[in-house]
């Protein structure tokens, strides 16, 4: 009997503690959200179509953040009336009230890499710093036809250097893949790649999540069961939780003292889901990784810590999405900038 009660006063306090992990706690901005919305008035001369085009006319979405020189920087995803998507920069002094930059800084251009961008364009952006002081940036490039997760890397947010796929191998080069985000460390308000044992990691996926390695960030090798010779599963899909249908990366995977978390975007399936969600539902959950083993889960949380409440939220270009992708540490609170609906842009808040 006392071992029956030991077991299950361990039980019950490892269930208690399991959640002290996670970040906990975010509001959203009701009283100012959405904090961006698409603009019919933003237009630049886009270098393929060799035309006037409105570029952030359809909608805005899916943003990553950082912090440079104390202003919050905000790369998101902007669509133009055709359904190509370029990348715009936006600045802010407090974090929810943002300046628009006129142009892209980012999109498809008569370069060596056309071919992976054109027609879809450049989507859903993820940025770290680098060790250098300089930033590296994921996004997914899309041809009309197949994702592929490719890289850039830049000094000031302005000029990029674009490396293209990062999966290049025959086996991988046109193999369905996107959303990247880096193991990463907080150094006060700055996020910065981090290297365990001389890799930098990198989840990616938008079905199931797989873990991809790099001494440098520009040449990239995908886990593989050595028996099977696929890619290595770290996180799946589950049955009757709000992320039965897909798990895809949300920003950066931060190494922390308990281990590597992970904010990831989900879906809710069409059946076998979580009823509480409209099925095909986009919530956020949040796992935790073994340090020493990167495609180890250690804990999960069984319930979304955002989901699409509010009416843009619900309606737009897709319904019923909260889609995470930005987090910064700003001014003693976490800010995290999430796509709704795939059309606008809004902010949560933890204190």
């Amino acid at each position: 009997m006392k071992r029956l009660i030991l077991g299950l006063l361990l039980f019950v306090g490892f269930s208690a503690s399991s959640q002290n992990w996670a970040l906990n706690g975010f509001k959203k901005a009701d009283a100012v959200n959405p904090i961006l919305k698409p603009s019919v008035e933003a237009r630049f001369l886009d270098p393929v179509s060799g035309k006037m085009v409105g570029w952030e006319n359809k909608n805005v979405l899916n943003p990553t953040a950082l912090i440079r020189n104390g202003i919050v920087h905000l790369l998101y995803r902007a669509q133009d009336s055709l359904g190509t998507s370029r990348i715009g920069l936006a600045t802010s002094t407090d974090g929810i009230h943002f300046t628009k930059q006129p142009k892209p800084i980012l999109f498809p251009s008569n370069d060596s890499f056309r071919g992976f961008e054109w027609p879809g364009g450049i989507e859903d952006p993820r940025i770290v710093e680098t060790s250098d002081g300089g930033y590296f940036l994921t996004y997914t490039s899309y041809d009309g036809k197949v994702a592929r997760l490719c890289g850039a890397f830049s000094k000031d947010l302005q000029t990029w250097e674009k490396i293209g796929p990062l999966f290049t191998s025959e086996k991988y080069l046109n193999t369905w893949s996107k959303s990247g985000a880096l193991v990463s460390v907080q150094q006060g308000s700055r996020i910065v790649a981090h290297q365990m044992n001389g890799l930098y990691y990198m989840y990616f996926g938008d079905t199931d999540l797989f873990l991809a390695t790099s001494k440098d960030l520009r040449h990239w090798d995908i886990l593989e069961n050595a028996e099977s010779g696929v890619r290595l599963s770290v996180l799946k899909p589950r049955a009757g939780y709000f992320d039965s249908r897909l798990v895809e990366p949300g920003p950066y995977a931060l190494l922390r003292k308990e281990g590597i978390l992970l904010i990831y975007n989900s879906s809710n399936a069409a059946n076998y889901n979580d009823v509480r969600f409209p099925k095909f539902t986009y919530a956020a959950g949040q796992v935790l990784f073994d340090a020493g083993k990167p495609y180890k889960v250690l804990a999960r949380t069984s319930k979304p810590f955002i989901w699409p409440d509010k009416p843009y939220e619900k309606i737009g270009e897709v319904n019923e999405v909260c889609f995470v992708e930005g987090l910064v540490p700003y001014k003693n609170k976490w800010f995290l900038y999430y796509g709704t609906a795939d059309s606008k842009i809004a902010v949560s808040i933890k204190e």
